[in-house]
Order: C-alpha cells, then structure tokens, then sequence
C-alpha cells in the first residue's frame, strides 16, 4: 500500500550536481523494475518546490495540476507553507480533486455538459471550484446544462488576454482569452453579476511568453538576448494593463484572487501587485524545457528509465520505446533527452520511436542487453499520462510508488 510522498524538506545537497552518482544511484534502486520505469527523486523534488516558493518571495503558488497529473505529490506540495490552491486544466479532474482540495480553479472554459452537470448538483464542488469563462456564450452554455433555479451557484473567474503585440516579432503568446482591455474585463464583469447562478470571484492572467519561453537557450546566445529583452518589455506592458483590468473588474465584484504567472515567471510576476496568487507546477518536476532558463536552474526530478534490448552494431545500442514527444509545435527540443549514460544520441532518421529508439556514442559500445537508459521529457505532466506509477527514490533506494492519474484509472484530456 503506497503511504505517498513524504514530507518535503529542503535538501542540505544536491546530488543531480554528481551525474554519474545520481543516475548511478537511481539506476541501482529500480534495478529489479522492468522498464519503462518512471522515477521521481525525492531530493531533487524538494529542492524544486523549495526553489520555487524563494521566487515566488511569499506570494502564494497555485500549483498547475496539468504539470504533475500525481495526486500524491499535489498533497505534498500543497502541505508546504507558500503554496495553496490547485490550477486544474479539466472540470472533470476539479470535480475530483475537490473530494479533498478545497480551492480548484479550472484553468480552460469548460464544454463538458457531464461535469457541468455534476458540478451543478454538488453543493460541495461547487463551493470548492471555480469555472474559467471569457464570454457570454460560457454563461449561455452553462444555462443550457441546467438552468440557474435548477443547480447550485457557480462559482467563475474571467480570464485576461496577456498576450503581447512586438513590433519585431509580431504577436507573442497563446491565444486564449478574447477580454484584452480592462474595458472589456469590466463589461464583461458586468454582464456575470446581473446574471443568476453565477459569483464572480476571481481573474486570471497567463503570460506564456514569459513563463514558457526558454530565455536562454543553450548553443543560442543571441536568440537569448531577444528573447529576455522581449520579456522585460512585455511584463512592464501586463503588468499596467493587468492592474487596469483588476481595478475595474473589483468595482463590479468582489474578488477573492487574481492569478497570474507560471513557473519560468515566478520572480516577476510576484512583483505585480495587482496579482494575489502564481500559478506554476513545471518547475516542480522539471521536465527538460527549462534548463534553458536563466533565472533559475530546476533539478531533474522526474525521468523515466527505458531497457536496451538489441546492438544492431558495437557502437549503437536500441531501447525499446522512447517515442515520448511533448505537444507543442514539432521540433527538436520536444524531443525526450537521453540524460543517461552521457553522450549518447539519437539517429537522425530515427530518433525517439515509437517501438524503438537506436542510440549511439561512446557509452554505447559497453551497454548491453537489459541495460537501462534514462531520458527526461521535455515537459513535465506529460510523463504521467505514459505510465501508471512513479517509484519514489532517496538516493539509491525505492522508498514508495505512488500512482499517476493513469494508474489511478483517470485520464482528463
């Protein structure tokens, strides 16, 4: 019976320094764990929880669920003073995670009529989460799920655009929400008051341009230098229109948080005070996108250990699997990367596959079959929908397996 993570105490070391001890010492714990076997370090997950609250500086981190998918470390994360409350990216997984989370904002509008549903006839996950709507057509959705006399009082947040407009690159960031001015946040606010059925409770800003976007990535000095000069400019430039929308959204209603931020941002965005909370949960297991970072350098605390099961020639060695790519727009760097043993690299008309991943270098002449290969993914939540449990490992030792969202039967989206 798995007891979950244990508490998290900053780490007084930080083995992932020592390569060869590190990946020598995980390697030995699952030794006797067919492959794929997905490990998180223990160290190595504290350091990053604690290196993320010393950016946040004492503003409270929401931790994104979608960056985890693990319910028992979210328990262990949420237990730490600094971090309170869930981001989660689906209505179904907030419903769930109510059962015994008590603040869970939904991340993205929701257009599932089921959970609508549920959620509208539990008094005790209505008073718990909270919706994500950026127009009336959310409002007008819902309605037509179950009518206002008909369900409990739901509980919504308006999102904020925070997308920039470069005059060199053009516009920068995801497109989410269509509410850009504090003008049409507050009309908007309006309109969500002067309907039954719903409270207004909160608002969220997510600038992807600066908590996603790799600011100095490795081998690309100069693309760095664009990229963080486009950050300060477009921080300076949310954080004015983001204070605009909140004081005239808090002349409607009243707010109870304002959520902004992500991982890549955290020392930023706590610097806004118009926000009351920073959403952020990459950081937590590190997924390899942000060791191109500059403001802060994540250990890897989550990897997944793949067998080699064939040696087409004396300097490659195949592991069965690898093809693990991250969403996002296709390219190298959503690749996994072979971070075990050192040196080794993908065929150029193979790489990570599906079935099979050939790996070549100098450690491959002395791997063999059944030998282990580790590999970080690019992103971190995504890990956990490929397999169903994470062994939990302090240095070279197996100290519990706790269960992803797949391995508790779960999958959101």
């Amino acid at each position: 019976m798995s007891h979950g993570v244990p508490p998290l105490r900053r780490p007084g070391v930080q083995p992932w320094n020592d390569p060869a001890a590190y990946w020598g010492g995980i390697t030995r714990a699952v030794a006797g764990i067919d492959a794929p076997v997905g490990v998180i370090e223990l160290n190595a997950l504290a350091h990053n929880a604690y290196d993320m609250l010393d950016r946040a500086d004492g503003v409270p981190i929401r931790v994104a669920s979608k960056s985890i998918r693990v319910r028992s470390v979210l328990d262990a994360v949420l237990a730490l003073p600094g971090y309170a409350g869930v981001l989660a990216f689906t209505l179904a997984e907030a419903i769930w995670l109510s059962a015994t989370i008590d603040d869970v904002v939904v991340g993205y509008p929701t257009a599932d009529r089921s959970a609508i549903a549920a959620l509208a006839a539990d008094p005790v996950a209505a008073s718990r989460v909270t919706l994500m709507v950026d127009s009336v057509e959310h409002l007008d959705f819902i309605d037509s799920v179950v009518a206002p006399s008909q369900r409990e009082t739901l509980r919504v947040a308006i999102e904020l655009d925070a997308s920039y407009d470069s005059r060199l690159l053009g516009r920068l960031g995801v497109w989410r929400s269509p509410v850009h001015t504090a003008e049409q946040a507050e009309q908007l606010a309006g309109r969500i008051v002067a309907r039954p059925g719903f409270a207004l409770v909160g608002m969220m800003a997510y600038e992807s341009q600066i908590a996603g976007l790799q600011d100095s990535p490795p081998g690309a000095g100069l693309r760095g230098v664009i990229v963080r000069d486009m950050q300060r400019r477009s921080f300076a430039e949310i954080r004015d229109r983001r204070t605009a929308a909140v004081l005239a959204v808090r002349a409607v209603a009243d707010l109870e948080f304002v959520n902004g931020g992500g991982t890549g941002s955290l020392h930023l965005t706590r610097t806004d005070s118009s926000v009351t909370d920073i959403a952020a949960g990459s950081g937590l297991l590190a997924g390899h996108t942000f060791d191109g970072f500059a403001a802060f350098q994540p250990a890897p605390a989550a990897s997944w250990g793949l067998s080699v099961v064939r040696k087409p020639t004396n300097d490659r060695a195949t592991v069965l699997g690898g093809g693990w790519i991250a969403s996002g727009p296709p390219g190298p760097d959503r690749l996994p990367r072979v971070v075990w043993p050192e040196g080794l690299t993908m065929a150029k008309h193979e790489q990570a596959g599906e079935v099979q991943t050939p790996l070549a270098g100098e450690a491959a002449f002395s791997l063999g079959v059944g030998d282990r290969v580790w590999f970080r993914h690019a992103k971190s939540g995504e890990l956990s929908e490929r397999i169903e449990a994470f062994h939990l490992v302090d240095g070279d030792t197996v100290v519990d397996v706790v269960p992803t969202y797949r391995g508790e039967g779960k999958a959101f989206l």
